[in-house]
């Protein structure tokens, strides 16, 4: 079931990712996306340095948000054929609701760049549950827009970069579910002669 949610682990087990293209509305209100942030804010976060930021593109700026990533997207790939270009506007319009997660470390810190870097990974894994938890699916996104420095300043720093274009809406059909790695090739347990 895609939304069984009757307690904690039967949400943690029944969270999918949905394809951005395939989330239609009603997507979450303004209040509930500012909820979903808030918990995916309370991730783990050594040094108490809150190494994230969350930028909401509200519905209505979607469309200048498309054609400023066409542009930069010509800027950047001078190649790009037209088809390419419709694919970037599509990009940030797809789903009812997008919020663009930023990895913000605070350099010269004692806690070291990558701890930073996991939490903002782990920020968008809570907006994602968070979703869930709310009856929504999310689908966490990169692409070349998340590489781009040109796009990147769109919504932050040059110290920042994008960890993810997080689209939340209500799956169009019921989520499959993927296949999962064996648990048997991926876990260990350690003892005093483990090595190589």
């Amino acid at each position: 079931m895609f939304n069984d949610l009757s307690t904690p682990l039967a949400l943690l087990k029944t969270r999918r990712s949905g394809k951005p293209r395939d989330l239609i509305g009603p997507g979450p209100s303004r209040e509930q996306l500012r909820d979903m942030v808030a918990i995916a804010a309370r991730t783990p976060d050594h040094g108490k340095l809150a190494p994230w930021r969350f930028v909401i593109v509200p519905d209505e700026h979607r469309p200048a948000l498309a054609l400023k990533l066409v542009e930069i997207l010509r800027a950047e790939k001078p190649d790009a054929s037209a088809r390419d270009e419709e694919a970037a506007a599509q990009f940030v319009t797809q789903a009812p609701a997008l919020v663009v997660v930023l990895s913000a470390p605070e350099h010269g810190h004692k806690v070291p760049v990558w701890e930073q870097e996991l939490s903002a990974g782990a920020a968008c894994m809570n907006l994602l549950h968070a979703a869930h938890a709310m009856g929504f699916a999310g689908g966490w996104l990169s692409g070349w827009a998340a590489y781009s420095d040109r796009v990147r300043d769109l919504f932050g720093t040059a110290s920042q970069r994008i960890a993810g274009f997080v689209f939340i809406g209500t799956p169009a059909r019921p989520l499959e579910e993927r296949p999962r790695g064996d648990l048997d090739a991926i876990v260990t347990t350690w003892n005093p002669h483990y090595g190589p």
